[in-house]
């Protein structure tokens, strides 16, 4: 039974059991900072399991892209070494949200185990949690008692990660017989290679938050089945990289590295499965960095550069891996199709510069063992230098050193991980947040509040809910900070990037408008007047402000389009922000724009602004929209059933809740004020447009007139007199600093020409020719040399004294700063006498400081 049959199969048993299939959600995480990676099936179920999101389903079931390389959940050590382990993998799920439990759940796994795809009952163990008698006593309606088998928190509660939802969950096993191992159950198996576990069925009953767990309103099922691993089981292999899918991508990686499998299994997986991690990851939007998500992707690439120098391979070759990868499952992952050129290019540019690196740190490693020889050990904090600042991971280094016959410090290696690790925990430590459990009561008593406006920028509404301080008040006294809910309201709340709408809700004065829970429309402000519950007062957005916000929020969607038009379609928006006077746009991009590109997209920008198209929005089923590849969706966004599509023209179809101009003639013009770099791989594009990109040009336009008069030139000439004038001055510069030089030249000669002794001199020079004199004029002399301009000195010595010695000597007699070497020093004094009395001065001070 191949994977896609596999695949198909379980979804089609769960959705005639009533369940919905859901596509996969990407496998960079959805709105949710706890998690680097989707590391499982429940992922973009959490909000439902947590009660804060209601959806048109009980049941569902999933076949979710995952990768557990980071965090609480991973797997990036054990790949290749096992027989089990993958970073990237698909994960098999049913869940029930608040619909059928336990009893179903069971009844469930045990159908699709052994009829489905007909597993034999004999060699089916199952693991309950250590107190669940409950689970313990269902299983035995299907199966004996002696095998089923009770482990602790461990194996059998789950949890997603440091917060969320969890609960404690029965695992299925598979017994592979002896030749894994001689454990006769699976209490003795430690390795978990013999009874291979093959499904993990979790009942959701608590949510796990910083100072413990508190049960869900609605206990529910998620449950999790690899794929690989029961398609090793079905096709009767003892790996998962033995599956029809992965023996394919393999055979061309033996073509790409010239190399034998049967010779290399380790590396060739994992290159098999490392590439998939890392395409898909690439796939969905994440880009290679120094920091979180971006560092672990980072760390995959290297372990897979790093197998493949093993055999031989010095030049880039991981990116050659991405077309078979597609050959396999591009058809079931489209986006593998739509990205491959951005996912090429990505991890080409990675192991170019990963290798740079290594060549450059050669020496450094061959340093570090020839330090390393005389006792035979190379020290664990060098060796996790290493790997940490040069990307040489430890198990390379370890087969370096055992060719050597040297041993590595483990602990010391350990020791100094755990300190990085602590550091990164530190960095990434999910904050305390403030509790929604008061926000998602009041929208489940009272309804949603309704956004009117997209139609409306007035309406009178009622006062349903008053805020003061975090908590629900019934009144907001005059001069209090607090915010309102309404019934409905035309107030655009801030989200996609859009900031929120401001304005005025009768007497009060509205800051910003927000929405912390689905469903809750929260105006910011402050009271000008006392407001009670239930007023009915007239909502007021500030016109000016949401106008201008609604051109610069259609000029970004026309910013995006030009963008691909330039740099190419692989460029993918990695946030914005939209307001009424600017916008930006942050992409993915090795590269910074030139100066022709820009030009270029200011050009495709103003070419469809000036022709007059129509910007439209509307609704569609998230189902149909996934099938239409023109509409621009984002990864990192979680979309409704139903979703709105802005369209402008026949050119840009973008998934956005925005506001928007109805026609592009109002947004008038887009100028690109700026295009900087904001992190490794993602830039920013900063625009403006209307009014804001007009004053801009009628300011520079005024510039340019000033200009025009200072240099009493026409404006076609404005140029070629600069020029001139650049020129010339260029000319005179060079003169003055050939004057200089030969005054410094004199004034040395004539320095060098005077009698041995201590050389004073006040100079009109600065402090570099100061320098440039006094420290060869020092090296000729039996004493100091002195020179200084107004506060500013430089004292060189000749190789008999030293200069910073002096320094602290004369600082008990003259205020004076500065430091510089044994050979100079230099800074500031300060300054008491002229003339002839500051020279006389200093001489006294220096012959009582060199006796």
């Amino acid at each position: 039974m191949h994977v896609s049959q596999i695949r198909e199969k379980f979804i089609h048993y769960f959705v005639n059991k009533g369940h919905i299939h859901i596509p996969s959600s990407p496998v960079i995480p959805q709105d949710d900072p706890t998690l680097l990676f989707a590391n499982a099936g429940m992922n973009q179920f959490k909000d439902i399991f947590l009660g804060k999101e209601k959806r048109d389903y009980l049941r569902a079931t999933t076949s979710q892209k995952c990768i557990r390389a980071g965090g609480k959940h991973n797997d990036l050590d054990d790949v290749g070494y096992t027989s089990r382990h993958l970073t990237f993998f698909e994960m098999l799920g049913n869940f029930s949200f608040g619909d059928y439990f336990k009893k179903e759940a069971i009844q469930f796994a045990w159908e699709v185990s052994t009829e489905v795809f007909q597993l034999d009952p004999k060699k089916i163990y199952v693991s309950v949690f250590e107190t669940d008698d409950e689970a313990f006593e269902l299983w035995k309606n299907h199966i004996p008692e002696n095998q089923i088998v009770r482990f602790g928190a461990k194996q059998n509660f789950w949890a997603m990660g440091d917060t969320g939802p969890c609960g404690p969950c029965t695992e299925l096993l598979y017994d592979r017989g002896e030749r894994f191992s001689s454990a006769k159950n699976p209490y003795e198996d430690e390795s978990g290679e013999r009874y291979l576990e093959f499904w993990n069925c979790v009942f959701m009953q608590f949510d796990k938050g910083p100072h413990g767990q508190t049960p869900l309103k609605r206990p529910s099922i998620d449950t999790g089945m690899g794929l690989e691993r029961i398609a090793a089981l079905k096709q009767g292999v003892d790996n998962v990289f033995e599956i029809d899918l992965f023996k394919s991508l393999i055979q061309d990686a033996e073509k790409i590295l010239n190399k034998r499998y049967d010779d290399h299994r380790v590396a060739f997986h994992v290159i098999a499965d490392h590439i998939r991690s890392l395409s898909f990851a690439i796939a969905d939007g994440a880009i290679l960095s120094n920091v979180d998500r971006g560092y672990v992707l980072r760390k995959i690439l290297r372990r897979a550069v790093q197998f493949g120098r093993r055999l031989g391979k010095e030049e880039p070759f991981l990116h050659k891996m991405v077309q078979p990868l597609i050959h396999q499952m591009g058809d079931t992952y489209l986006e593998l199709k739509t990205q491959q050129a951005l996912i090429e290019e990505m991890i080409l540019n990675e192991e170019e510069g990963f290798l740079r690196t290594l060549k450059k740190s050669g020496g450094l490693l061959q340093k570090a063992f020839e330090e390393a020889k005389p006792k035979n050990i190379l020290d664990g904090e060098v060796a996790f230098k290493l790997k940490d600042t040069y990307g040489i991971p430890f198990d390379e280094l370890a087969l370096m050193a055992k060719d050597m016959s040297i041993q590595i410090d483990t602990q010391g290696y350990l020791k100094e991980e755990e300190r990085a690790k602590e550091i990164s925990r530190k960095g990434f430590e999910v904050k305390e947040q403030i509790s929604l459990e008061p926000l998602l009561d009041f929208v489940e008593k009272h309804g949603a509040c309704e956004f009117v406006g997209y139609e409306k920028i007035s309406n009178t509404a009622t006062v349903t809910g008053i805020l003061l301080n975090g908590q629900f008040v019934d009144t907001l006294v005059k001069g209090q900070k607090g915010a309102l809910i309404l019934n409905e309201t035309p107030f655009y709340a801030e989200k996609g990037g859009q900031i929120g709408d401001s304005g005025t809700i009768g007497s009060f004065v509205v800051e910003t408008t927000k929405t912390p829970v689905k469903g809750l429309i929260v105006h910011e402000g402050k009271a000008l007047e006392t407001i009670v519950l239930s007023d009915i007062l007239q909502a007021q957005v500030d016109s000016s402000s949401r106008k201008e916000t609604e051109k610069h929020h259609t000029a970004a969607h026309i910013l995006h389009y030009a963008l691909q038009q330039v740099a190419g379609s692989g460029v993918r928006q990695q946030g914005s922000f939209v307001g009424a006077n600017r916008l930006r746009f942050d992409f993915n991009s090795q590269k910074p724009l030139s100066e022709l590109e820009i030009k270029e997209i200011e050009r495709i920008c103003n070419e469809k602004i000036r022709e007059n198209l129509d910007v439209v929005a509307y609704e569609l089923p998230y189902e149909e929209v996934k099938k239409e590849p023109k509409i621009k969706q984002f990864f990192q966004d979680k979309y409704d059933a139903i979703v709105r599509v802005v369209q402008i023209g026949d050119f840009s179809y973008e998934l956005c809740g925005g506001t928007h101009v109805q026609n592009t003639k109002e947004i008038l013009l887009l100028k690109v004020i700026k295009e900087s770099s904001i992190a490794s791989g993602v830039r920013r594009i900063e625009a403006i447009c209307s009014q804001e990109a007009i004053s801009l040009l009628l300011q520079k336009e005024s510039t340019l007139e000033k200009l025009n008069l200072l240099l009493k030139c026409p404006h076609d000439k404005t140029l070629d007199t600069l020029e001139a004038l650049l020129q010339h001055y260029k000319k005179m510069q060079k003169d003055l600093d050939d004057l200089k030089e030969g005054e410094k030249r004199k004034i040395f000669q004539d320095l060098l020409n005077e009698p041995q002794g201590k050389v004073i001199r006040e100079l009109t020079l600065d402090l570099k020719d100061l320098v440039d004199i006094a420290c060869p004029l020092a090296k000729g002399r039996s004493e100091a040399v002195f020179l200084f301009n107004e506060n500013r000195f430089v004292l060189a010595t000749p190789p008999k004294l030293d200069a910073k010695k002096l320094l602290e000597d004369l600082k008990g007699s003259i205020t004076i700063k500065g430091g510089g070497t044994k050979e100079f020093v230099q800074g500031t004094f300060d300054v008491h006498l002229k003339g002839e009395a500051q020279l006389k001065h200093l001489r006294g001070l220096l012959e009582a400081v060199c006796c």
